[in-house]
């Protein structure tokens, strides 16, 4: 039962629909039929009736009417002693062809297709057997001529084919019309009484030519003259009105009156070899007379009944039309009130439902977007009511509408809540950044006066955290949806952007780098890929162990700059890597609930920024290899055929030939592998007017060595041309030329030597804090916490 109702709910709307309304309508066409059926019966067997009466009426009458008349003539010639040549022979012989001639039309006629399909089961059987019995006659006849069967033999062959016809009629169906059916049983009563009036003849014209009773005859007689008036009494007595009236005349009538005077003196004198005590030739004359007006009767009775059928068979006629006219219109009424009410139900559910889909798939969606991005919007008008009635349809769809405008509220406050949240990390973001613009700043005064190396080497940490600081609270401007506030105008080497985002790494030490071809980043750019680079190589190094390291590399690719971020940490699942891709190529609305994957965020948001690709996939070492590919319109001075091209036709292959690097592309020749200072010179705004002069020469492929064997750090060796202040020849430091320091103490340098080049290393890009501090404070000032 559990699974069947299960089967139902999931059937469709229309099929549920289509289910309610096919019972009452297979009902009410069931009931159609079968109405119609039943009056479609009865004019049928009007039609029946009247086809079998023309075997019924006349024919099947008259061989019963020359059957008796062969009876009572055989009889007497059995009676005269059966000679040849004498009346009797003669009348015997005539009446026989009479038979002869009746028997054979009424064969002709019940031999009939129509009349053999218009006879029920029962009566073809009794059909066949009147047929038979008249078969046996021949047999019968020869059995009279050569004195085998004497008068009592004579009235049971006789009787065989007669009662037969009347067992015929009595199987014979009515129709139904109660009336007419009780006319028809009354006039095969009075037939059948009137053939035992006829035995009763028989009987006493075969004892008048013997001249006296013999055996049993007298008995039979007097039996059949009861037999007789008790038939006719019975019959009788369910006339109809003029039927009655007619029989009444014949009651009345001389020869009715003469036969019931002559039955009167059988019944006193019939005595065995006792002479008849009647007259026969009076006998034969009002016998005559009476059984022609009893035959006449009949006929008259029959006739009446079907002229009275004709009326009620077009009456039968008349109802089965209407029956089927009016039930078919019922029917089609039905079907097309059913038809229409279930397209009209299935067209409002259907429709709700799409509406309610749609609402949930699309509009609801939307709306939410728009709000989320900040559109402002009137509630009412962006969720309209569904309207459907006032039904319970229209109910349902009310429903759905509250639930829509509750929606849309709860999506609008979600948005302005959305929006102070972001507005309060924007604001704790810009404080947090103008404090620690100024706490570089006076890290960077502090470190200028200190001498003590052990000091000096906390003061850079110290800068290095704040550096970080910075980041992170850049981290909380980009989540509020607003730009950082560093900014440069002019490009940068895209060494110095790598270089820039390892500085503010907590492990730079494990970062180190292979080849990275000759390019500058544009301006715009340059510090959000820094801050970009900065996340996946802050996530590289915390998610692999400590004693391995993180390598960077990059190439010039077809469709722009690949950089490799490659560690040797415990990987990714296959999975998660693919869910981490798909967040990167389409960057979810944040969600303060899930801090766990913020700094994945900030990266999808940055890429998304500039049209930077990051894909990441599993390292040949078992780590991650994060692949940034930037495009070519972000790349300053690179070949028209790179910027040209089509991102449909190249982004997706440079991808492609990115990620299937193989192990010995990724261990190459290490160019230099420096742990990077503290802090980058890369000095921000620093320089607004200069021309970007063409790439320097290639560096050699072995760097200079120390005495410790350390590669020998040249200072502005790495910077642009445009962003160095002077040669390392010129350079002072206090008004002291550097080469006038004495090269002693830790790592073959003075603590002077030391104090002057990590001054003059923090030297750029302090001017750079101080201007972009200046600028953050003109552009939002600190508010009391």
């Amino acid at each position: 039962m559990k699974s069947r109702s299960w089967r139902i709910r999931t059937w469709s709307i229309r099929a549920k629909i289509i289910a309610l309304l096919l019972p009452p309508i297979a009902s009410l066409v069931g009931m159609w039929i079968f109405a119609t059926s039943l009056t479609a019966g009865a004019a049928f067997a009007v039609f029946d009736s009247k086809t079998y009466y023309e075997l019924t009426g006349k024919p099947s009458e008259t061989v019963i009417v020359e059957l008796q008349r062969e009876r009572k003539l055989s009889l007497v010639y059995i009676a005269s002693g059966r000679v040849e040549g004498q009346p009797a022979t003669t009348a015997l012989a005539e009446q026989r062809t009479k038979t002869d001639k009746a028997v054979a039309d009424f064969r002709g006629r019940a031999e009939r297709q129509d009349v053999q399909d218009a006879l029920p089961k029962l009566a073809r059987s009794r059909l066949r057997e009147v047929l038979t019995s008249l078969d046996q006659l021949t047999g019968g006849r020869t059995g009279v001529r050569l004195g085998q069967v004497d008068r009592a033999g004579a009235m049971e062959m006789y009787a065989g084919p007669i009662d037969a016809i009347y067992r015929w009629y009595n199987a014979l169906p009515g129709i139904s019309h109660a009336e007419l059916s009780r006319d028809g049983r009354t006039v095969i009563a009075t037939s059948r009484a009137r053939e035992l009036f006829a035995r009763e003849d028989a009987l006493v014209n075969g004892v008048a030519t013997a001249g006296k009773f013999v055996k049993t005859e007298s008995s039979d007689l007097i039996a059949a003259i009861g037999a007789a008036r008790t038939a006719y009494a019975e019959a009788t007595a369910a006339l109809p009105e003029p039927g009655r009236t007619i029989w009444n005349g014949i009651v009345a009538g001389d020869a009715y009156k003469r036969v019931r005077e002559f039955e009167n003196r059988i019944l006193a004198d019939a005595r065995a070899t006792a002479p008849l005590p009647i007259d026969i030739a009076a006998w034969r004359d009002a016998y005559d007379k009476l059984s022609e007006q009893l035959r006449t009767f009949d006929l008259d009775s029959g006739a009446k009944i079907i002229t009275e059928s004709e009326p009620v068979a077009v009456g039968i006629i008349v109802r089965l039309v209407g029956a089927t006219v009016l039930g078919l219109l019922a029917v089609a009424i039905s079907i097309a009130l059913s038809v229409r009410i279930g397209r009209s139900l299935i067209r409002r559910l259907t429709s709700l439902r799409q509406d309610a889909q749609n609402l949930a798939d699309v509009r609801l969606p939307e709306l939410v977007g728009r709000l989320r991005h900040g559109e402002e919007l009137d509630v009412a008008a962006a969720a309209p009511p569904l309207e459907y009635g006032a039904d319970e349809i229209g109910k349902v769809g009310n429903a759905f509408s509250a639930v829509q405008r509750t929606a849309v509220e709860s999506a609008a406050h979600e948005a302005q809540l959305r929006r102070g949240l972001n507005e309060v990390f924007l604001n704790i973001a810009r404080r947090s950044q103008t404090l620690l613009h100024r706490q570089l700043a006076l890290l960077d005064r502090m470190e200028r006066r200190t001498t003590d190396p052990e000091e000096l080497e906390d003061l850079f940490r110290v800068d290095h955290l704040a550096t970080r600081m910075r980041r992170h609270a850049e981290d909380l401007v980009i989540l509020a949806g607003a730009a950082p506030g560093r900014g440069w105008r002019n490009p940068v080497p895209m060494v110095d952007v790598v270089r820039g985002a390892v500085s503010e790494v907590e492990d730079y030490a494990r970062v180190g780098f292979l080849a990275l071809p000759e390019a500058s980043l544009v301006g715009r750019a340059v510090a959000d890929v820094i801050h970009l680079l900065a996340e996946i190589i802050e996530n590289a190094t915390s998610y692999s162990p400590p004693h391995t390291r993180v390598q960077i590399s990059g190439q010039l690719v077809p469709n722009g700059y690949a950089l490799e971020i490659e560690d040797r940490g415990l990987g990714m699942a296959p999975e998660a890597i693919e869910e981490a891709n798909q967040r990167l190529l389409h960057p979810p609305d944040f969600d303060p609930g899930n801090s766990a994957r913020l700094g994945l965020f900030v990266v999808a948001l940055l890429a998304a920024r500039h049209g930077v690709r990051v894909t990441l996939r599993s390292s040949a070492y078992g780590g991650v290899t994060a692949v940034v590919l930037i495009p070519p319109h972000l790349i300053a001075g690179a070949p028209p055929e790179l910027t040209a091209s089509t991102a449909a036709e190249q982004q997706a292959d440079a991808v492609e030939a990115v990620l299937e690097l193989d192990a010995a592309d990724v261990v190459r020749p290490t160019i230099e592998d420096v742990g990077p200072p503290p802090q980058l010179t890369i000095e921000p705004q620093a320089v607004e007017t200069l021309e970007v002069p063409p790439p320097p020469p290639p560096r050699p492929e072995e760097p200079e060595l120390t005495d410790d064997g350390l590669p020998r750090r040249r200072r502005q060796a790495n910077l642009a041309p445009q962003l160095r202040e002077r040669s390392d020849d010129e350079h002072t430091v206090d008004g002291i030329p550097a080469a006038r320091f004495a090269t002693t103490g830790v790592g073959g340098r003075s603590p002077e030597q030391t104090r002057a080049m990590m001054s003059s290393l923090q030297a750029g890009f302090t001017r750079g804090r101080r201007d972009a501090a200046l600028a953050d404070d003109q552009s939002t000032p600190e508010r009391d916490a």
